[in-house]
């Protein structure tokens, strides 16, 4: 098959794929993807639908071409798995991009989960970490992978707060190639369309938190969130709907704090504790799990117990469960997010004409001892 001739419909790749069959007996997705001029996804798309009709059957570790009678000869196929092309096979794969704004926090996850969906998408991941706000960093890195690694898509979550962060938004969404947004949402142009993204339902994460406090009795329910969270409006929104929503009392003082290590959280955590103990609040939602684990010190130096005198769920589950008393929490599918998002990029790639899509994940609640029952 030469560059000139026009590419194979469905019905004759699969005709193609029987016949090498047939005649090698073994089958490499990678290299008749690119013998055929496709991607890795729609070979193995080829092979689902050849199973499905019968031609070929499916085994342990591959396929094979099902027996066509007593005494014909049953051939075995191997089919490569995904993840486990040699460093040949990997090298010459199409890159991908992908920038996060932290390598050690929250993010690992969500980067094994794309990168274990890369090779089902026939690419390859090229990963650079950045920061939370840091917009010329960003800028930065992606043009690296643009202009140096000849990236074909891209993977990113980027600032969205100031105007910066919308100049570099705007930037993004007018690449040459598909960009699809994690754990961030964003519109651009004269419409606000839409940047297609997958994210997790902080909103809902936070009403899940507090309807399981609402159900241990707790009537005042408050609210602690580091500012510097892009996440936090979404949790802090959540959070505040669902107390109306379920008439408890409105009156829980919220803390929108510094970043745990600011200097000034001390003084502003001191603060708040002071408030929800004036108002009688005997539970609390904390973003992230790091300002819950401090407030929880800060408490136990106060001599105010935990659960027993201020519930505690945490957002994110990330250390929350190291805790002492350890932590229940809303963790987000962080490994489903980039799974999802590889995916969500690896259908644009195949049909850059097909709508914009907006995944949104639910997180789950983990109950642990800090939001143990009231006496």
């Amino acid at each position: 098959m030469t560059l000139s001739e026009p590419p194979l419909l469905p019905d004759q790749r699969r005709e193609r794929l029987l016949a090498d069959l047939h005649t090698h007996g073994t089958l490499r997705v990678s290299e008749i993807a690119r013998a055929l001029g496709v991607t890795t996804v729609t070979v193995r798309r080829d092979i689902a639908q050849l199973a499905d009709e019968g031609a070929i059957e499916r085994v342990h570790g591959g396929i094979r071409l099902p027996r066509g009678g007593e005494g014909q000869p049953q051939f075995s196929v191997a089919v490569e798995e995904p993840g486990r092309s040699t460093s040949a096979d990997e090298a010459s794969l199409p890159a991908v991009g992908m920038v996060v704004p932290s390598l050690d926090y929250y993010w690992p996850e969500i980067v094994r989960g794309a990168r274990d969906a890369a090779p089902d998408a026939g690419v390859r991941i090229v990963l650079r970490g950045s920061s939370y706000d840091d917009v010329a960093d960003v800028r930065r890195q992606t043009a690296w992978l643009l202009e140096t690694a000849g990236i074909q898509g891209l993977l990113i979550a980027p600032p969205t707060i100031g105007d910066e962060a919308a100049r570099l938004i705007d930037w993004l969404a007018g690449l040459d190639i598909p960009v699809v947004f994690l754990e961030r949402t964003a519109t651009v142009g004269l419409y606000q369309e839409h940047v297609e993204s997958v994210s997790t339902d902080h909103a809902f994460g936070a009403s899940l938190a507090v309807r399981h406090l609402a159900a241990r009795g707790h009537r005042r329910v408050g609210f602690l969130a580091s500012a510097s969270s892009p996440h936090t409006p979404a949790v802090r929104r959540g959070w505040q709907q669902t107390v109306t929503a379920i008439g408890l009392d409105p009156d829980a003082p919220e803390l929108i704090s510094p970043d745990h290590r600011d200097p000034r959280w001390d003084d502003e955590i001191e603060r708040g504790i002071d408030a929800w103990r004036a108002t009688g609040t005997t539970a609390l939602l904390a973003h992230s799990d790091r300002e819950a684990i401090s407030l929880v010190a800060r408490c136990e130096e106060r001599g105010i117990r935990v659960p027993d005198d201020l519930a505690v769920v945490a957002f994110d589950d990330e250390v929350a469960g190291l805790a002492n008393p350890a932590l229940s929490a809303v963790r987000p599918a962080k490994y489903t997010i980039g799974e999802s998002a590889m995916q969500l990029l690896s259908k644009r790639l195949q049909d850059p004409a097909r709508p914009v899509h907006r995944v949104l994940i639910s997180p789950q609640l983990i109950v642990r001892d800090s939001s143990g029952p009231r006496g």
